[in-house]
């Protein structure tokens, strides 16, 4: 069963909109969106297990230039 997870993010101000297309463009990503509010950007992402997910993360997403911040958010169906 694939591991599905919010990633929200924080950025550098007037970066949102870059840092939302880059992240748009990773594999594994299936949506990033910038709004309004204690997050810049708002990702939705997939992948096969935690450990993945984590590399997705911290491999890709959190080296974008313009980042401060991230956390993620897994989902979860109770």
């Amino acid at each position: 069963m694939p591991v599905n997870a919010y990633v929200l993010i924080q950025t550098e101000v007037g970066k949102a909109a870059e840092v939302a297309r880059q992240t748009a463009e990773i594999e594994g990503v299936v949506s990033a969106e910038d709004v309004t509010g204690p997050y810049d950007v708002i990702a939705r992402a997939e992948s096969r297990s935690v450990d993945e997910l984590g590399r997705l993360v911290v491999g890709h997403i959190q080296r974008i230039e313009g980042i401060t911040r991230t956390v993620t958010c897994p989902v979860v169906n109770l």
